[in-house]
């Protein structure tokens, strides 16, 4: 995981996990809700990522 990510990846993912943490103490549907919100995010920007290799013939 350190290989793909990198260490500041990794401190993002472990910054996001926790102030969902933290939201999903005060309301679990509030949080719930984000996690979605966060995981369509990160489909978008694959996405996007994937079209930009492919249109440079890297994949």
């Amino acid at each position: 995981m350190r290989d793909t990510l990198g260490l500041e990846g990794i401190a993002g993912l472990l910054a996001v996990v926790v102030a969902v943490g933290i939201i999903a103490v005060r309301d679990p549907v509030i949080a719930g809700a984000m996690m979605v919100l966060i995981a369509g995010l990160a489909l978008i920007a694959k996405g996007l990522v994937d079209t930009a290799m492919r249109s440079f013939g890297l994949k």
